[in-house]
């Protein structure tokens, strides 16, 4: 069987096109038994009679297909477009292809995040187990990618547990809740006010809450918008009106607004400060514009930061994420070869298991002769010995006489492979005795 990893991602394919090839949740159920029944299709038309097995992988920045079939990727990449109702010609100048190892390979990094947009992202090893625990549920996986997908998800654990190419935060809106963790060593037990309500406050949000944060409100412009994001995260809402008034309660700031216009002045913090009573406030400005004014930063007990010290951070933990890559690589590598390792010896299965029910058989006949003669009134020390002798002759006679065959043809590659086989190298390079020459 031929393992492939075929999609498009966010540095082969602009949004416009991932989205239409995206597969959102609920389409799964329809298209894993599509793609399936394609492959056996073209299985049939071909005189196969394998069972192919997939994996579809769809995020925001992705859309991959993961098959085991005996096909090319071209019968893969023909479903996608048909499934899609897109001409195959507008996507497959932006799909990347890898087969059997390199396709393992390209997995692991892609579950652990070596193959992400921000490098060493988290969420994309649970979105592949989504995807995997969704193609078991359809039973659309089996003997060929259950064990590909568990050598993947092993991999990448340890890629994570061993490397630090998660721990330092790329992101701006990571690096602002990781700057204010430094300063409040519990997040649990301090005020945080979020002004705005767009994707970057959103995933500051996000960051907060799984740093255990609880205490949380929303400042926007209009109600609503702070309300809707508000009910996602259990927070509250108020009007950007009302921050200058509410800001003393608050412990943490960070804003990020579509404002043209600085929506907190030096002012308003001077006044929050001598109500919390020389109380510090961490505040962080990722708007471009920026949201507070730069004069802010000249009061005491203030500690603002924006966009451009959070890019510092940024910057310098991607070169450590860089490094720590080179080690994940290290990591891939030993896990793919340990793979097809195995995957190879699978191979061996069958022979083997051939050769030792022939092997038993000669065991069970000869035994069976040798009990019938002592049955007979044979001595026993007569009887072992026989049975010796025939079954070590049985068990040399084939390989004697394909030994001496080759060595007729002077096949000197299966002779090299006997000594191998049986054990014979170093028996054989071992120097004649000195003794025997004084003798000859």
């Amino acid at each position: 069987m031929r393992l492939l990893a075929i999609g498009i991602n966010h540095s082969t394919a602009n949004v416009e096109l991932r989205e239409q090839l995206a597969f959102a949740p609920d389409v799964m159920h329809t298209a894993l038994p599509s793609l399936l029944a394609w492959l056996s299709a073209a299985n049939a038309e071909s005189g196969l009679e394998c069972t192919a097995e997939a994996v579809i992988v769809s995020t925001c920045n992705r859309t991959e297909l993961i098959v085991s079939t005996e096909h090319k990727s071209e019968a893969v990449i023909a479903w996608l477009g048909q499934f899609k109702a897109l001409p195959v010609e507008q996507f497959s100048e932006h799909v990347y292809i890898y087969e059997n190892q390199e396709a393992l390979r390209h997995l692991i990094r892609v579950a652990g995040g070596l193959d992400s947009m921000i490098l060493g992202e988290p969420q994309i090893f649970g979105q592949m187990k989504s995807s995997y625990a969704v193609s078991r549920q359809l039973n659309a996986i089996g003997v060929e990618l259950e064990p590909a997908f568990q050598r993947v998800f092993a991999v990448a654990k340890k890629v994570r547990s061993d490397t630090a190419i998660g721990e330092n935060p790329v992101s701006v809106a990571f690096a602002a809740v990781t700057l204010a963790q430094r300063i409040f060593a519990d997040l649990s037990s301090v005020a945080v006010l979020l002004v705005g309500a767009g994707d970057t406050i959103e995933l500051v949000a996000q960051h907060l809450m799984n740093s255990g944060a609880k205490n949380v409100v929303v400042a926007n412009r209009t109600l609503d918008r702070a309300q809707t994001l508000a009910t996602r995260l259990n927070a509250k809402a108020i009007m950007l009106s009302e921050v200058p008034e509410a800001l003393s309660d608050f412990d943490i700031v960070i804003s990020s607004t579509a404002s043209q216009l600085p929506v907190l002045g030096k002012g308003a913090v001077e006044a929050a400060l001598k109500l919390r009573k020389r109380r510090p406030i961490f505040m962080v400005d990722i708007a471009v514009p920026r949201d507070i004014e730069p004069q802010v930063a000249d009061l005491p007990d203030v500690y603002l930061y924006t966009v451009d010290d959070l890019r510092d951070i940024i910057d310098h933990n991607v070169r450590l994420r860089v490094a720590e890559a080179d080690k994940a690589t290290e990591i891939i590598d030993a896990g793919v070869d340990e793979f097809m390792l195995w995957h190879h010896s699978r191979g061996a299965t069958d022979l083997v298991v051939s050769y030792r029910n022939t092997i038993e058989a000669l065991r069970d006949e000869e035994l069976e002769r040798a009990l019938q003669l002592l049955q007979a009134g044979k001595s026993s020390e007569e009887v072992l010995t026989s049975l010796a002798r025939a079954l070590t002759q049985k068990i040399m006679h084939q390989p004697t006489v394909e030994m001496r065959n080759a060595a007729g043809r002077k096949n000197t590659a299966l002779l090299e492979s006997a000594k191998k086989l049986f054990g014979l190298e170093n028996m054989l390079s071992q120097p004649d005795d000195p003794k025997s020459d004084s003798k000859a």
